[in-house]
């Protein structure tokens, strides 16, 4: 009898991890691949160091063909964008896939954007986390500062410019760094101006939603509300003074959440900060709030379940 009972328990035992592997299985397997694409200052990785800590790793474990652009770390968002669909190309190229789902980061979801935009033919979703869509108002307060043609504009551009060709260097990438070009394409009038030529899920509102697809491609966004989440990251004290630029508009440190609004809003306050959004400074994020990893596999879901 004792044996039985034994034996029953391991059936049990073994019977209720079925479940959990078979809903692992597969979480994150889409249709298309994802293509992420790093933001303002970023990179794919600089040796084991991943712009997208963690993210890239978990999606992939659960089904995922996941793929990690790199353009220009400071450039317009036209030029980042033309980076962009080569690089799509190459990977529609090498996989045989007919079209790629798109997440880019801060100044990487207009990026993303104009891609979608320019080849839609080539683009299954578009989700901006973060995404600098109408602008940020520390570009604001940093342009009206900084003039263009002035000396402290060129020493500010060879300053950020050094910071970005560091960055580019160590992370193998040759592209010519602008970081002038950066900075007014993520000002409110740089961002009013792409969003006319390219106006696929940009809201009609100053904080609504956008349209949820626009010829053919499917549109999201998430972005998080607290600038300051973990006394132990060494940024978001700079962040936390960031914020101070938007007069007690919800923002995330360097972008408002209403900016951030892009077709069907997923949430925009998030307990996160701008870095926290792609789970850095390496993984010390907000303890009290949902892991960014998590965000992103459930996302990937989302995707999988509307067949993308």
């Amino acid at each position: 009898m004792k044996t039985f009972a034994r034996w029953l328990s391991a059936l049990v035992l073994a019977l209720s991890f079925l479940p959990l592997t078979a809903s692992a299985t597969g979480y994150t397997q889409t249709r298309y691949p994802i293509v992420l694409v790093h933001g303002f200052l970023g990179w794919d990785s600089i040796g084991p160091y991943d712009y997208w800590f963690g993210i890239a790793d978990a999606l992939r474990r659960d089904g995922a063909q996941v793929y990690v652009a790199q353009v220009t770390a400071s450039n317009s968002t036209e030029v980042r964008g033309e980076q962009l669909l080569t690089y799509v190309k190459q990977v529609l190229a090498a996989t045989g896939a007919p079209k790629v789902n798109l997440i880019g980061h801060s100044h990487g979801g207009p990026t993303v954007r104009y891609v979608a935009s320019v080849a839609p033919s080539l683009v299954a979703s578009v989700t901006s986390v973060g995404g600098v869509n109408k602008g940020s108002k520390v570009a604001d307060v940093i342009r009206g500062t900084v003039a263009p043609g002035t000396f402290s504009e060129a020493v500010l551009g060879s300053i950020v410019d050094g910071v970005a060709g560091t960055i580019a260097f160590l992370s193998g990438d040759s592209s010519t760094q602008m970081s002038t070009a950066a900075l007014d394409s993520m000002t409110t009038a740089g961002a009013a101006k792409f969003n006319a030529a390219h106006p696929e899920g940009v809201p009609a509102t100053a904080c609504g939603e956008g349209a949820y697809q626009a010829r053919g491609v499917y549109y999201f966004s998430w972005s998080g509300a607290q600038p300051f989440t973990n006394l132990f990251d060494p940024l978001d004290g700079s962040l936390g003074l960031l914020s101070l630029a938007f007069l007690g508009e919800k923002n995330d440190g360097l972008v408002g959440s209403c900016s951030s609004h892009l077709g069907r809003v997923i949430r925009d306050d998030y307990a996160m900060n701008h870095l926290d959004e792609v789970n850095q400074v390496a993984g010390l994020v907000n303890l009290f709030e949902t892991s960014p990893v998590t965000l992103y596999r459930q996302h990937a879901n989302r995707l999988r379940e509307m067949g993308l």
